[in-house]
């Protein structure tokens, strides 16, 4: 049934990484792998392992219940647990010890809730290992940002000159035409002037 289908997704065990799956460590210092899961009826008898490129086991424990911490199975000694499965968050973290270039790779958080007829879920992180930490030359985005800046500037003085000549040849257009309209709307009926507005009278008849 439908209903059902939508009730059993609720309960689906879920794990994260974070926001962001890549994480950059300096060589021979200590690095955070991050890792947390949710379930939604709780867990029992949880399993989780740490996997360095999906077959070396670097970390491996256990959770009883909700009101007990992880108690560890197996670790490498490199690896130290820095999470907490009590409090809010079930957090399943590691420290990654004496980082080394050979560390550089993929590592994938695995856990298994047998409450929830054992789903299984996972997430990865991938770690590099850089001898320092390069900061970010940004003189080319600078100047692009600069140049970029300069080239809207320059267009909307280029729409304001624009604009105010506009302005300036309308209004010298409209004062010409108000010369032209006094200039010929003159009425000359009482001077009798050709082309004027008075009738013309027809001479008279000898």
């Amino acid at each position: 049934l439908p209903g059902l289908h939508v009730f059993a997704i609720a309960f689906t065990l879920e794990v994260s990484v974070g926001k962001t799956n890549t994480v950059m460590a300096l060589n021979n210092s200590n690095v955070l792998l991050p890792c947390t899961f949710t379930t939604c009826i709780g867990f029992q008898d949880l399993v989780f392992t740490w996997y360095f490129n999906s077959t070396e086991m670097i970390y491996h424990g256990k959770i009883k219940s909700k009101a007990s911490e992880p108690f560890l199975v197996g670790r490498n000694p490199r690896v130290e647990f820095v999470g907490s499965t009590t409090g809010k968050d079930n957090n399943i973290s590691i420290v990654l010890k004496n980082v080394e270039f050979s560390d550089a790779g993929k590592y994938t958080c695995y856990v298994k809730n047998p409450k929830e007829k054992n789903a299984e879920h996972n997430a990865t992180i991938f770690l590099t290992v850089v001898q320092k930490m390069v900061e970010a030359d940004n003189t080319v985005t600078l100047i692009i940002v600069g140049v970029v800046g300069g080239l809207i500037g320059l267009l909307i003085l280029f729409m304001l000159i624009k604009r105010v000549v506009l302005f300036i040849i309308k209004k010298t257009q409209d004062g010409k035409k108000e010369c032209l309209v006094s200039s010929s709307g003159n009425d000359n009926t009482e001077n009798g002037l050709a082309g004027s507005k008075a009738e013309q009278k027809a001479p008279p008849k000898a």
